[in-house]
């Protein structure tokens, strides 16, 4: 179960958000059976994601980010909900690539430094609000944080990071998202700036038994903070036999019956959490 927290410090300038998804990644990373590389940019999105998708104000709300860069990972998807539950999916989950320049693992080589991230939001309204920017890095925290500067104007620090094994599990996990408020002084910027350069990194502070109160604290050591409130997180599928009759029905009559024609069940599997779903024959005849 991955931690969240949200706070505001008492000024009113500043929100901020910190989680530890360790346990979140390392499901990702049982169910996609991703190389290490991988590991680290899915873990990467889905950390963000689950932190986007906590600032959605509706209980049916959800966020969905699709990071489609030129890289060997292909696409990178991931949906949260309101609460901070998310899923996610990655289209080659084994890439194998040397380490970059500074030791580490190479996301943004994995991921690719040309393409887009989308972010759709489901909002309950008659069509979803989306956006796209260019990737920056492809190495997901550079690219969040421009796309709040481009896309909702929101002045955004987004650090992400996810340690793995040599085992291929996943050590550590998390990030924050720290955004000024419209009436953030020059004082409280040269303040956050000053302690956020000071501060170590994700993993670093994380595998040495850090909390995300913590560490949101240490971002905002200057500040007095005040905690909105602290919750559970876990990677969490909503899929479901009846959702898939639903997605084999929008296939229509004539696909439908062909398949029902075949002698062998029907096998669909999620693609999030890889939960196989079978169909007999007689009950695609009931679809159609």
């Amino acid at each position: 179960m991955g931690k969240l927290i949200r706070c505001i410090t008492s000024c009113g300038e500043v929100m901020a958000t910190a989680v530890d998804t360790t346990d979140i990644v390392n499901e990702a990373e049982r169910i996609h059976k991703t190389s290490a590389v991988v590991t680290a940019a899915l873990g990467r999105l889905l950390t963000a994601g689950s932190m986007m998708g906590n600032m959605l104000k509706g209980k049916d709300d959800t966020i969905t980010l699709r990071v489609n860069g030129d890289g060997p990972t292909g696409s990178l998807i991931v949906v949260s909900d309101f609460n901070g539950d998310v899923r996610g999916y990655v289209q080659n989950p084994v890439v194998e690539l040397p380490l970059n320049a500074k030791g580490k693992l190479d996301v943004g080589g994995a991921v690719g430094s040309n393409g887009l991230l989308y972010v759709l939001k489901d909002l309950g309204l008659k069509e979803p609000f989306s956006g796209s920017v260019p990737l920056v890095s492809g190495e997901i925290a550079e690219d969040i944080t421009s796309y709040y500067a481009l896309s909702e104007q929101i002045p955004t620090v987004c650090a992400l990071g996810v340690l793995v094994n040599p085992d291929l599990s996943v050590k550590a996990a998390g990030g924050y998202i720290i955004q000024l408020l419209p009436a953030a002084s020059d004082k409280t910027i040269d303040k956050l700036e000053k302690s956020i350069t000071e501060m170590a990194s994700v993993t670093t502070m994380l595998s040495g038994g850090m909390t995300p109160e913590e560490i949101v604290k240490t971002a905002l050591k200057e500040f007095e903070v005040e905690v909105l409130y602290t919750q559970d997180i876990e990677y969490k599928c909503n899929c479901s036999k009846d959702r898939v009759s639903k997605a084999l029905i929008s296939l229509g009559k004539e696909e439908l019956t062909e398949m029902a024609e075949s002698e062998t069940d029907t096998e669909i599997s999620c693609h999030f959490c890889d939960k196989v779903y079978k169909f007999t024959s007689k009950e695609l005849k009931n679809l159609i």
